[in-house]
């Protein structure tokens, strides 16, 4: 009988700093795995302490705290797996990203992480050591070599671990959710299998922590780069995924093959689960947002109900003069449909009070932008007042092309916690709206069926703080706006090259002029879901003051 190995992999949820209950669930997933009979139980990178720790890891305390977790996780683990976890470890005056097996009621092995990434969201050489390349570690029959993360997009740790006589290779992982990055991994995941002839197995955290989205979506290669296993993206899971050795060595058995969604259900399902875990995981359970009719409030009322119920949700209209009959009708509708909380409270006192107050100082002058934002201000004024009185967290609801841009007011409608919306692009805020009336998963705790009107999708935006207001009275039409704008950010393009693609220099030069001085704003926004390589925050990381501009 050909010889096995069984190892039951952990695609679970840490909370940064909630150490006692991070470990809570490891030991559960040893359990889980105990009575299954596996040989080890692996949990993802920097599972004890949840990830990213940013700076909070390098306080002594904090990770003094995590490195005596796991060595009293490790004195309990006496009867049965081995178990895998990743923590930080500090030791001769240096702080490492660390991989720790434990077994017979101590660490066994540390693996140090030898490659630190240092771009997108992750400044680790800021905060960690490089350590040595660790060689592999015996669990019963199997030779299992283990790169951390990063180390395995690189050549020369995985080679290291096939040259000193590892047989498998067992990565763990805390790799940030973007759009199409699954076939990125898949990339360089076959590249090591093919290098080193062994099989792989990718372990990666699932959850949000602030901006990122942990997607899972773990999996398993042959060598050939032939996929044995793939887990669900977005939830936890365990499974038990078994190898057997035989004449060409060890191979992994087929595995659980979940599918993998498209890149609308994607986004869609990171917005949910960023917006879910950043409320409980901050200890909010209500949540309230201005919904004004427009499409933009529409869609994070949504993706709020999905995240924690529309009964939890509660949806306040805040007319003015300017705001339509349709935008009345609608908000009316969007609320109607998800079933959540509705309240109206109008500003029209409140305004004209501070325009009362305002009168000597404004006298003489032509009504413009000021008395726009008044009404803005007071909208955020009053839905941070119902969120101290009644406990909910404030969303905001800009998308990517108003935050770019600064079509939006600081301390008005960008006021609150949290937006879902902070790297979707208007265009695709239209799309995703469709997708949501067509689509409905059981991950979703918000209804069934067409809960955004056609109306609310198809008129042309507007912010209504004055007459017959249209978006694109300030802006470019947005399918113009979005495509400079992904050109400039997500490309970093110069404006002869968006220029020499077609489109009109004096409009591009207007966005790139309305993306460099809004700057400050996006300084102060809330955060919100990273879904691109150039989401605003640690992506894409300008000065506030900045004269510079491309005249080429």
């Amino acid at each position: 009988m050909a010889e096995r190995f069984r190892l039951t992999l952990a695609q679970l949820n840490p909370t940064v700093g909630a150490i006692a209950d991070n470990i809570a669930k490891a030991r559960a997933a040893w359990e889980d795995g105990k009575a299954a009979g596996t040989d080890i139980v692996a949990l993802p990178e920097m599972f004890v302490t949840g990830y990213q720790t940013q700076d909070l890891v390098r306080r002594p305390a904090f990770r003094r705290d995590a490195m005596a977790a796991v060595e009293a996780l490790a004195a309990t683990v006496t009867d049965g797996p081995a178990l895998g976890i990743g923590g930080p470890w500090a030791e001769g005056g240096r702080l490492y990203n660390a991989y720790f097996i434990l077994r017979g009621g101590r660490i066994e092995a540390k693996m140090l992480k030898h490659h630190l990434p240092n771009e997108d969201v992750f400044d680790e050489v800021r905060i960690f050591d490089s350590g040595p390349i660790s060689g592999p570690y015996r669990i019963g029959p199997l030779r299992l070599g283990t790169p951390v993360c990063e180390d395995a997009w690189h050549e020369d740790v995985a080679e290291t671990l096939e040259e000193t006589g590892a047989e498998v290779l067992f990565i763990p992982n805390g790799s940030p959710y973007r759009r199409r990055k699954i076939d990125l991994r898949m990339q360089h995941m076959v590249a090591r299998v093919v290098e080193t002839g062994l099989p792989l197995i990718y372990l990666n955290t699932v959850g949000a922590q602030d901006d990122q989205v942990f997607d899972g979506a773990s999996f398993a290669l042959n060598p050939g780069g032939k996929l044995m296993m793939q887990l669900p993206p977005m939830v936890e899971a365990i499974t038990h995924l078994d190898l057997e050795n035989g004449a060409d060595g060890w191979r992994i058995l087929p595995g659980e093959m979940a599918p993998q969604p498209d890149d609308w259900e994607q986004d869609y399902h990171a917005m949910v689960l960023s917006l879910r875990d950043y409320l409980r995981k901050s200890g909010f359970g209500k949540v309230l947002l201005g919904l004004s009719g427009g499409i933009d409030s529409a869609l994070v009322a949504t993706i709020a109900s999905d995240a924690i119920g529309p009964e939890n949700v509660r949806c306040v209209m805040l007319p003015s003069e300017y705001t339509s009959a349709h935008s009345l009708e609608d908000a009316a509708a969007v609320a109607n449909a998800l079933g959540c909380p509705y309240d109206t409270v109008p500003i029209e006192g409140p305004r004209d009070a501070v325009e009362t107050a305002l009168g000597g100082l404004f006298a003489g002058t032509k009504p413009g932008i000021a008395e726009e934002n008044i009404q803005s201000r007071l909208r955020g004024l009053i839905l941070m007042a119902i969120s101290n009185k009644f406990g909910g967290m404030l969303l905001t609801t800009g998308n990517k092309s108003e935050v770019a841009v600064g079509y939006c007011t600081i301390y008005g409608d960008m006021a609150g916690g949290y937006n879902p919306l902070k790297d979707l692009y208007k265009t695709r805020v239209f799309e995703t709206c469709r997708w949501r009336n067509r689509n409905h998963r059981d991950w979703m705790m918000g209804p069934a069926g067409e809960v955004i009107p056609p109306r609310v999708i198809d008129k042309p935006p507007s912010a209504e703080l004055r007459d017959n207001q249209k978006d694109q009275d300030s802006l470019p039409p947005y399918e113009v706006l979005d495509a400079i704008l992904e050109r400039l950010i997500e490309g970093e393009q110069s404006v002869a090259e968006i220029v020499a693609a077609g489109f009109d220099r004096a409009t591009v030069k207007k966005v790139e002029h309305l993306l460099y001085i809004s700057e400050h704003k996006r300084f102060q926004s809330a955060p919100g879901t990273r879904l691109t390589t150039m989401a605003f925050w640690l992506d894409r990381r300008y000065p506030i003051v900045n004269r510079w501009r491309d005249e080429g």
